[in-house]
């Protein structure tokens, strides 16, 4: 007992050497990442960086644990501890290592994103070579984010003896092992080659306007196994990636924003439909929602009691058609209320002379 004691007091110089040098690394890495990002900051505010801002935003945090374990495995060599002891302190700043650089290159790629944003705007009026590169990107985003995790966690494993022997042993049955993960992950594997394949083929892209299941929205989001649809309610609709590839769906937005819309009218067969068409046309040259392409009438049809007027109008895109069809039903019903009420639908009744109804 007394010789351990001894030997214990006999290494304190030695343990209190290496916590300053440990807590002296990170504060000095502490301090570098104040002073870089300080610099961003004044850069940011001076001239407007768009760079310097993304990675203030995004990098500090990850930053934060980086530099200060990074300049503490620079001050390693210093350490004046046993054999034994150094590995176990050179393995514990390994990982962190490895773990914090792969933080902060996932978090660089929000910044690549920030930058492509930047330069490329999803709210313009023609976004559709926007929209196929945002599909793109966010899909490609996704992909490179799962390899950073997994080489990083791969590489912090693999630095353990033991997972090196076992993954040597694996490798030998890596054929039944793939078939068995093949059938059990048959779903997510296809999930995923249809990711892939929306991604760089496109039957749908980022923004893009679909009607599925009944429901019209806003391509909102492309995972590697579903697809989020911002509902025109703020309902969100959740579909798997593959219903993509199997099912019909209708998308508004696949060559271009630009829609034509109908509005029908019931009306009376003493309607005077050259004065309808006339007054759509003052209507539309009127409404700023109009692109000036479409501005028809027909009589679509002739029932029992009714003709159908159908009025084809065209817009910039889905929102803009669905305002201009509604403005365009409203003034057109308030002109025929206004100028020719008789033209309104009604019932007519034929009385004889002897007043009843005819036979």
């Amino acid at each position: 007992m007394k010789e351990q004691a001894a030997h214990l007091f006999a290494h304190f110089p030695d343990i209190f050497a290496t916590l300053g040098i440990l807590l002296g690394g990170l504060m000095l890495g502490l301090v570098l990442k104040y002073v870089i990002f300080r610099v961003l900051g004044a850069v940011a505010k001076r001239e407007d960086s768009t760079l310097a801002r993304s990675v203030e935003r995004h990098l500090s945090s990850a930053s934060a644990l980086f530099l200060p374990v990074l300049t503490v495995s620079l001050l390693l060599p210093l350490v004046p501890l046993p054999p034994k002891g150094f590995e176990v302190l050179r393995r514990i700043v390994e990982f962190t290592l490895i773990l914090t650089f792969a933080w902060g290159l996932i978090r660089t790629l929000d910044v690549l994103q920030d930058l492509v944003q930047r330069r490329y705007q999803l709210n313009s009026d023609n976004n559709l070579r926007v929209r196929k590169l945002f599909t793109q990107l966010q899909f490609i985003k996704k992909l490179a984010m799962s390899l950073i995790a997994f080489v990083a966690v791969g590489l912090v494993l693999m630095s353990f003896e033991t997972v090196r022997r076992l993954g040597t042993g694996l490798l030998t049955s890596a054929g039944i092992a793939s078939v068995i993960v093949g059938f059990a992950a048959q779903r997510s594997i296809s999930n995923l080659l249809a990711g892939f394949q929306i991604a760089f083929t496109q039957p749908i892209r980022i923004d893009d306007v679909l009607v599925v299941e009944g429901e019209w929205g806003r391509v909102e989001e492309i995972t590697f196994t579903y697809v989020v649809l911002s509902i025109w309610d703020e309902r969100r609709l959740v579909l798997p990636l593959n219903y993509f590839i199997e099912k019909p769906f209708q998308n508004w937005t696949r060559t271009s924003a630009r829609l034509t819309g109908a509005v029908y009218l019931q009306t009376d067969y003493s309607v005077p439909v050259e004065a309808v068409r006339t007054e759509l046309r003052r209507i539309l040259a009127a409404h700023p929602l109009w692109d000036q392409r479409v501005a028809v009438l027909h009589v679509t049809d002739a029932k029992e009691r009714t003709l159908e007027l159908r009025a084809l109008v065209s817009a910039a895109d889905a929102g803009s058609v669905w305002e201009l069809r509604c403005a365009v039903r409203e003034q057109l019903i308030t002109f025929l209320q206004r100028e020719y009420p008789g033209s309104l639908p009604q019932a007519r009744v034929q009385l004889t002379a002897g007043g009843g109804l005819p036979t």
